[in-house]
C-alpha cells in the first residue's frame, strides 16, 4: 500500500497562493502538523518513506521517517504541479477565463507550467514502480495526490476539482491481488 501524505502548512498556502514549485519551508503550524503525521504513522509498520524534492514535503517526510529509524528517499515524480507564471499568485487573482478553461480541460497548462494530465502520468509511473504489499509513505502535494486518486479510480482529471484535500492529510492506495489499484481512503485527518 502507498499512504500519500500531504505536507504541512507553509506561509504561502496559508496566504491562499498557488505554491507549485516555490520551495517554501513549513510554517510553525506546518511543523506541528508534520509531527502529528509522524505520531500517527508511528503506530504502523512503515517500510519506506519517499518524498517530493521540495522542502515542505521533505521536512514532513523526515518527521515520519524518524519514528521508524528510516531515511527519506526523494522522487521527483512526487513534486507539485508546476504552475509556471502562476506560482505565488493568489487564487482569486487568476483571471476567471483562465480558471474556467483550466477546470474544463485537463490538458490546459498554466503559462510556463504543467497540465493535470502530465501530473497524472508521472504519478501513475511512481505508483506502478512503488506499490506493493509493504506500507510506503509518499509525502507529496495536493495535485499529485489527487492524480493518484484519479488513477486508482480510473477516472479522468476533471474529478480533481470535486476533491478537497487537507494539509497533513493521508490518502491510501492499494493493489488488488489480481492487479489494478484501488482507493482505500481519502483525506484522513491526523490533526
Amino acid at each position: 500500500m502507498i499512504a500519500f501524505a500531504r505536507h504541512g502548512q507553509t506561509v504561502v498556502n496559508r496566504e491562499g497562493r498557488l505554491q507549485g514549485r516555490i520551495d517554501a519551508p513549513l510554517s510553525d503550524v506546518g511543523v506541528e502538523q508534520a509531527e502529528a503525521l509522524g505520531r500517527a504513522f508511528a503506530r504502523e509498520q512503515v517500510m519506506r518513506v519517499v518524498s517530493s524534492p521540495l522542502e515542505r514535503a521533505r521536512a514532513t517526510a523526515h518527521a515520519i521517517a524518524a519514528k521508524h529509524g528510516l531515511g527519506v528517499e526523494v522522487d521527483d515524480r512526487l513534486i507539485e504541479l508546476d504552475y509556471g507564471a502562476w506560482d505565488g499568485v493568489r487564487l482569486g487573482d487568476v483571471r476567471a477565463e483562465d480558471w474556467a478553461e483550466w477546470r474544463s480541460d485537463p490538458n490546459f497548462t498554466p503559462p510556463g507550467g504543467e497540465s493535470l494530465v502530465a501530473v497524472t502520468a508521472r504519478v501513475r509511473s511512481f505508483v506502478a514502480d512503488v506499490l506493493g504489499d509493504e506500507l510506503v509513505v509518499a509525502v507529496s502535494h495536493v495535485s499529485p495526490i489527487k492524480a493518484a486518486v484519479c488513477d486508482a479510480l480510473d477516472v479522468d482529471e476533471h474529478v480533481t476539482w470535486r476533491m478537497q484535500l487537507g494539509l497533513a492529510s493521508v490518502t491510501r492506495v492499494g493493489r488488488r491481488p489480481g492487479g489494478g489499484t484501488y482507493l482505500l481512503s481519502f483525506n484522513e485527518s491526523v490533526t
